[in-house]
């Protein structure tokens, strides 16, 4: 029997549109669906907590609809994203929020088993680099794996670090200097003395009224930048910002 290697979510208001892909997924073994979602509400909040491989998103639901989803979350944040929708006039949106497919309901196998196999390709081509990338923190729901491209930045408490993605966060039994050493081949810069800041989740760079800077993150939060630190972490973000054009 093959063993499910990656989780799906699936995202849709309609409780016969959600087992109508829990069915499709059955022919995919390597694939486990590990929860569904009614709303984008339900969608954000499991996000975090499942930690899903690829989601299956309906794009019309209640209150917050699927591409309201990725603009909260941002691209960069999305698992790998499937639209699967009754609509047809949104698909070049989708592409331009990076989904992998659009589909419209009602799909056929065939159609599905496409985007199937190209959505397993793409995960197994970057499987290799993600466990590299990895960090394994423990919860009160058990053991959770982070991706160190998705934490936002990294602050000292005592003999931990504390990992934030968005406004949840996680302690590490690992000291922030010790820490360092991983994460700076990943985009990590010293903010000041207790912080690393990863500079792909910075918006902007801002002075305060006292003739500080600040780090604003693409989650809100404000991180000060020490006098200290400031040249040095302004022209890693320019670096940045440059390599990134």
């Amino acid at each position: 029997m093959t063993r499910a290697e990656w989780g799906a979510l699936i995202a849709d208001d309609e409780p016969a549109a959600r087992r109508g892909v829990r069915q499709l997924l059955a022919a995919f073994p390597e694939f486990r669906v590990v929860g569904e979602c009614r709303n984008g509400a339900e969608v954000l909040a499991a996000l975090d907590v499942l930690r899903p491989d690829v989601v299956f998103l309906d794009v019309q639901m209640p209150d917050v609809d699927g591409f309201e989803v990725i603009r909260r979350r941002t691209p960069e944040r999305m698992p790998t994203v499937v639209f699967l929708t009754a609509y047809d006039q949104f698909a070049i949106r989708a592409f331009e929020v990076q989904a992998l497919d659009y589909l419209v309901k009602p799909v056929s196998e065939a159609r599905f088993a496409a985007t199937m196999n190209r959505l397993t390709r793409q995960l197994r081509a970057a499987a290799p680099s993600a466990r590299e990338h990895r960090i394994v923190v423990t919860t009160s729901r058990g053991a959770t794996v982070l991706a160190l491209g998705e934490i936002d930045w990294i602050e000292a408490a005592d003999n931990y670090a504390r990992l934030w993605i968005g406004g949840r966060s996680y302690l590490l039994r690992e000291s922030l200097h010790r820490l360092e050493r991983r994460a700076r081949a990943h985009g990590f810069v010293r903010a000041h003395r207790r912080a690393l800041v990863r500079l792909g989740s910075v918006r902007e760079l801002r002075w305060t009224d006292a003739h500080a800077p600040v780090a604003v993150l693409v989650s809100g939060t404000t991180i000060r930048i020490s006098r200290r630190r400031r040249a040095a972490f302004a022209s890693a973000l320019r670096s940045q910002s440059r390599d990134g054009r």
